[in-house]
């Protein structure tokens, strides 16, 4: 996901033009298809193959079949249901440490204005330069910090999710799954958060100073000058 930022702004001084490499873009639309999808699988595990509700479900169906199932057999078929969900859910993970992996190796190698580091790097001066027009300088320096955040939470959720994954050749760790799980659980909802305020500033930013900031995501936008 990536946060919104004004292409260009003439005025009091303060001048910006952007751009965004094929690479970023692909990283970009790809990484909005992989959370996508993780989180969708997490949604259909907590209602359509929630193993309790399941469980009740199929002893309930079993029986007016005429046929008799403990709860502990039901409770398993419910249980292997919501593996396969989970199952989906591990591979969207695999996508998004990939992802997250190729995102640090292109820091690397992007021209040195697209570099995120750099970009902070200039926020941070033109806040402390601008006077007459800060609070767009304000703004741009915020958003940086918050593409840091994020990226930050990302990296919490890749390794915890890789943890769970590999759980089984972790033995040593395994009085720490509970943390670890409750870890990736709250870095889900953070990521939710970081949606919804991404697509209220896309929303902000069409109507305002970023218009054309989607086509630009699609295109490249404006080439840096």
């Amino acid at each position: 996901m990536t946060l919104i930022e004004p292409v260009k702004h003439e005025d009091a001084g303060y001048t910006k033009a952007k751009s965004y490499s094929a690479t970023l873009r692909l990283w970009h639309w790809a990484n909005l298809i992989v959370i996508s999808g993780s989180l969708i699988t997490v949604l259909i595990n907590s209602t359509l193959t929630n193993k309790h509700a399941n469980a009740k479900l199929i002893k309930a169906e079993f029986a007016q079949s005429g046929v008799t199932v403990s709860d502990g057999q039901a409770r398993s078929v419910a249980h292997a249901l919501g593996d396969k969900t989970w199952e989906i859910h591990t591979y969207f993970g695999y996508g998004l440490a990939a992802l997250f992996l190729f995102r640090l190796i292109l820091e690397f190698f992007q021209v040195a204005d697209q570099k995120l580091i750099r970009k902070l790097k200039m926020a941070y001066a033109q806040f402390n330069t601008i006077k007459k027009n800060r609070e767009l300088a304000r703004h741009d320096i915020t958003v940086k910090f918050i593409y840091l955040l994020f990226y930050g939470v990302l990296a919490v959720m890749v390794i915890t999710g890789l943890f769970l994954a590999f759980e089984d050749l972790l033995a040593p760790y395994k009085a720490i799954r509970h943390s670890v799980k409750e870890v990736h659980g709250f870095c889900m909802y953070l990521v939710l958060a970081f949606i919804a305020v991404h697509l209220i500033g896309v929303f902000l930013a069409e109507r305002k100073e970023g218009k054309g900031i989607v086509s630009d995501m699609i295109n490249g936008g404006a080439v840096n000058q």
